[in-house]
């Protein structure tokens, strides 16, 4: 799983930090997503997608890696 954020949709809500406060956090100087962790270990991956839900300005992006890839042929 990767995460991205868009920093300029963000409205500063907060939803994000408030579900998943080791993923994300508010920037002190004007509110908006500070994203900590981009590659976050799968045992934060439940609460990365409900953040991402949860997001009223669908600020965050989650992008889901193919398990079954193989990483050689």
């Amino acid at each position: 799983m990767e995460l991205s954020v868009d920093r300029d949709r963000c409205h500063g809500a907060g939803m994000c930090a408030l579900t998943a406060p080791a993923l994300f956090d508010q920037d002190t100087e004007d509110g908006r997503v500070r994203l900590l962790d981009p590659r976050p270990p799968r045992e934060h991956h439940a609460g990365a997608r409900e953040a991402a839900w949860l997001c009223p300005a669908a600020t965050i992006t989650v992008t889901e890696e193919d398990e079954n890839a193989s990483a050689t042929p």
